[in-house]
């Protein structure tokens, strides 16, 4: 409760003094005014009856379960529910356990700068309440169970019943909700439903429906569920909308004209955005004779989101963009992420370059940033870089073959020799497509193509953030890094240990650097452990994050690496520019004290932004291959073992790149136990095997695209017994009856009529002791 600064004389206030009272605290009990106004005995009664008048008339409201407010109020602070979310994605809660009376109050972004995933509906906060010039809003404190209470799932209806299936398929809560609420949902709708308190013991719990999402059949259905189960916000507020629209083309006051350099853009063939341009011609040093020149210029976003506005407050708490097959949840608004911030064929654009030049072997020498205005001279797919440079040029590229694209190839020769000498990591990823047909469903999931062009633009994508980070270490301005910690000690005992079960040798105190594990890649790429040593490699290595402590980046080899090539997606790049314009007196729209202060929160939370835009990313192909396939279950297919876990096998598919399971019930007569020293599942009884990166052909049970859960049945035979291996320990589970395998369920018992322990077909027993 907050006092009023100078205590009233003694005596039951009247009505007005109450009211008055209530407004300054925002909710008080009973007993607080009774002390409040030093009221005893009588006065205390008197007191109760004045509450319970003016409760009656309306003139107050209940707060919680004993306190009181002015109708209309709210206190300082207080637990609130999130109960609607806008057209233009406002978020607004209402008080817990208060009278109707209780008004909603808008969420606003925090002071403090705290962040983290945006709250969605029916997630329990607490809250810091305070008038706006437009009503009540509220700031957020803590979050207390946020997302606990809420099921996202598919509507069944019955005869008898309406039921919430959750779409995430680790999830076990079904949901009972009323007819009466259900009366305009159709069977098959996405809903977001919340577990009700105080639900019965046993049976499924009760839910009510918070809002309805989509339907389970319709095509894009997949990025729906990823979006609202990982909280990614969608849309941006009319604030937001009306700053980005209100932006106009910075002159050249301040700026480098690069109008005349003929910079082009290469991108993927359905890119919507723009943010990187490249150029490349001979350094005319003679002192560096077959050096380079190159240049990388990307979109100026911070002319256009500035600190303070409500289009940088909205784009750092998205943190990044998230993409889907068949949509973006951009991080900034149409008008500047396709328009003024996107480098388009002819167009005047701001810009931010560096000018990098580099020895003929590949050594970068100099390096040093302008704030321009350019003019993309082409725009480009990779394919259609490749193609003319493959000797299959067509109208576009044709007339700039010489100028333009062969010296970025000879550019990027040079700048490979310097690359080779780094040695990064070369894991492959087999990354898929999902191409959608024109009627909006799955036509082809397909395998992207790596071509040398994507290779070109990475790698002058890596040499400018290595330019981005060493000016700001040298101007000695504060940054946010990219970094990649080395693999940890029990990663490479891990990999060691399963490297010794297919005769590869790595001492277990052998240093891990990328030129060794590049040399064990070496050595198997052409053998038949490609796949599961590439696999495995890649599991040893972490989780790359932004920082503003530098530990270097292993995985690319760097000393020092900031993100500076695409601050349309992603605001860790923003932060960037910003520093450099700060940094080299670039313009008065630079980093500020604040951010510098901010910057550790900052780093966190666009750490926390790009894994939730990961997880909905992967979680919406799990869905996107299920519904593919979801025709085709009978089929077989080849596939290969990515997974051993002690519930089952993980096997991807060639054809898709689909992961699913076979479940450890599923795969013989015997008790399988997980051997993770060696990636196996090992039969107790016999010793016959299942091991990671082993190709196998199973058929498909079951596709779920609601879940995106795909379930396996296994044709192929398990491996024999390793004779090197160590021999199974024989538990009660292996002691079957003669002949080694225990009857089907259902089937006879033993002769002896002795009860096998835990030896019935399929039935993988609790966890052994």
């Amino acid at each position: 409760m907050t006092r009023s600064p100078k205590r009233p004389p003694a005596g039951l206030p009247d009505r007005e003094t109450l009211l008055a009272f209530l407004r300054d605290a925002g909710s008080a009990e009973k007993g607080d005014i009774a002390r409040h106004f030093g009221l005893k005995g009588g006065d205390r009664r008197a007191l109760r009856e004045m509450i319970r008048d003016l409760e009656a008339e309306g003139a107050l409201g209940k707060r919680g379960r004993k306190g009181f407010s002015e109708a209309g109020g709210l206190p300082p602070v207080g637990v609130a529910d999130v109960v609607e979310r806008d057209v233009d994605g406002e978020i607004y809660v209402r008080l817990v356990e208060a009278s109707d009376d209780a008004p909603r109050a808008l969420l606003v972004p925090d002071r403090g700068g705290r962040a983290g995933p945006a709250p969605g509906m029916g997630d329990r906060l607490l809250c810091k309440f305070q008038r706006g010039e437009e009503g009540w809003e509220a700031r957020l404190i803590k979050r207390l169970d946020a997302g606990t209470n809420r099921v996202l799932g598919v509507i069944r209806k019955s005869n008898r019943e309406v039921r919430v299936e959750p779409v995430d398929r680790r999830s076990k809560d079904v949901l009972l909700v009323p007819h009466a609420q259900a009366g305009d949902l159709k069977d098959g709708d996405l809903v977001l439903a919340a577990i009700e308190k105080g639900e019965q013991r046993y049976g499924p719990k009760r839910g009510k429906i918070l809002e309805t999402i989509g339907r389970e059949d319709d095509p894009r259905a997949a990025s729906l569920i990823a979006i609202h189960a990982h909280g990614v916000p969608t849309g941006f507020s009319e604030a937001v909308e009306a700053e980005a629209q209100d932006q106009e083309l910075p002159s050249l006051k301040g700026r480098e004209d690069l109008r005349d350099l003929p910079l082009i853009t290469i991108d993927p063939a359905d890119a919507r955005d723009h943010d990187d341009a490249v150029h490349a011609h001979r350094d005319d040093d003679p002192k560096n004779e077959g050096g380079w020149v190159v240049w990388v210029a990307i979109a100026d976003v911070s002319a256009y989101v500035r600190v303070g506005t409500a289009l940088d407050r909205e784009a750092r708490a998205k943190g990044n963009s998230t993409y889907f097959a068949d949509r973006v949840e951009p991080m900034l608004p149409e008008v500047l992420s396709n328009g003024l911030c996107s480098l388009k064929e002819g167009e005047n654009r701001a810009c931010l370059a560096v000018r990098m030049v580099f020895d003929k072997d590949g050594r970068k020498l100099s390096h040093r940033f302008v704030r321009g205005l350019m003019r993309s001279h082409a725009s480009l797919s990779y394919e259609q870089a490749q193609g003319a440079i493959d000797g299959q040029p067509d109208d576009v590229t044709g007339p700039i073959m010489d100028r333009i694209l062969y010296p970025l190839w000879n550019a990027y020769h040079a700048m490979l020799k310097g690359r080779l000498k780094r040695s990064p990591l070369l894991i492959e990823s087999a990354e898929r497509k999902v191409l959608m047909d024109p009627g909006g469903g799955i036509g082809a999931i397909e395998p992207r193509k790596s071509l040398e062009a994507h290779r070109l633009i990475e790698e002058m994508m890596i040499q400018a953030n290595v330019c981005a980070a060493e000016t700001l270490e040298q101007k000695r301005t504060p940054l946010i890094y990219r970094v990649h910690e080395a693999p940890s000690q029990e990663k490479i005992f891990n990999l060691a240990d399963f490297l010794q079960t297919i005769g590869k040798p790595w001492a277990k105190g052998e240093l891990a650097t990328t030129k060794r594990f590049n040399r064990l890649l070496d050595e198997t790429r052409d053998g038949p452990h490609a796949e599961v040593v590439n696999e495995v490699v890649l599991r040893t290595q972490m989780q790359a994050i932004y920082s503003p402590e530098n530990i270097g980046h292993f995985g690319l080899n760097l000393d020092r690496y900031a993100h500076f090539t695409s601050p349309i997606r992603r605001y860790s790049d923003l932060i960037v520019h910003r520093g450099l314009i700060r940094a080299l007196n670039l313009g008065k729209d630079g980093l500020t004290d604040r951010e510098i202060a901010e910057l550790a929160t900052i780093a966190e939370q666009v750490t926390q932004t790009e894994r939730r835009s990961m997880a909905a990313e992967r979680d919406a192909m799990d869905r996107y291959i299920a519904a593919f396939l979801e025709d085709r279950v009978g089929a077989t297919f080849p596939g290969r073992i990515t997974g051993v876990t002690r519930f089952g096998l993980f096997v991807r598919l060639e054809e898709t790149g689909a992961d699913g399971l076979v479940p450890v019930s599923t795969l013989g007569d015997e008790y399988f136990t997980h051997d993770d020293r060696t990636h196996a599942l090992v039969g107790e009884r016999t010793g016959r095997r299942w091991t990671l990166g082993r190709s196998v052909e199973v058929r498909l049970v079951e596709a779920t695209p609601v879940t995106g859960g795909l379930l396996f049945e296994m044709l192929s035979e398990p491996q024999p017994r390793d004779p090197n291996a160590p021999s199974p320990r024989l538990g009660m589970r292996a002691r079957g009856p003669k002949g080694g395998r225990y009857p089907k369920r259902g089937g006879p018992r033993p002769r002896d009529g002795a009860k096998p322990s835990g030896g019935l077909k399929g039935v993988r027993k609790g966890k052994r002791r």
